[in-house]
C-alpha cells in the first residue's frame, strides 16, 4: 500500500479514487492534483513511483488542508461557535441537528437511541 501524508491509500484502486481516502481530499481535488501533476487518473495507485508520491505529498502540503490540520481546524471552528453563545453553537452543545432538520420525528443520528419517559396513562387503563 502506498502511503501520502501518514495515510495508506488502497493499492488496487484507480489513482483518484485512492486519493480520496486521505481526509479532505474529495474527487474534485483528486482530479486536480493527476491534472496538475500529469499523472494519469485510471492508473493504480500500486503503479505510481516514488517519485509522483512525493510529488503528489507536496502538492497536498502546499494547496490542500487536509488530516489533522483540516479536523483541528473544524474543531475550532465548532468551538468558537459554542463559546459565541450563537444559535448553531447552542445546538452542537445540546447535540441537536445543526442544519434546521426537523426534530419531533427523526434526528436520531443526532439525539441517539431514544430515552422513555415514563408518564401518561392512556384513557383505557382508568
Amino acid at each position: 500500500m502506498p502511503r501520502i501524508v501518514g495515510v495508506d491509500i488502497p493499492s488496487e484502486k484507480r489513482t483518484v479514487i485512492a486519493l480520496t481516502y486521505i481526509y479532505g481530499v474529495g474527487r474534485t481535488v483528486a482530479e486536480r492534483i493527476c491534472r496538475e501533476l500529469s499523472i494519469d487518473p485510471s492508473r493504480r495507485a500500486k503503479d505510481l513511483s516514488d517519485e509522483d508520491l512525493v510529488q503528489i505529498a507536496a502538492y497536498l502540503d502546499r494547496n490542500v488542508v487536509h488530516e489533522g490540520n483540516l479536523r483541528r481546524q473544524i474543531a475550532t471552528n465548532i468551538q468558537r461557535l459554542k463559546e459565541i453563545g450563537c444559535y448553531r453553537g447552542i445546538r452542537h452543545r445540546r447535540g441537536l441537528p445543526v442544519r434546521g432538520q426537523r426534530t419531533s420525528t427523526n434526528a436520531r443520528t443526532r439525539k441517539g437511541p431514544r430515552k422513555t419517559v415514563a408518564g401518561k396513562k392512556s384513557v383505557k387503563a382508568r
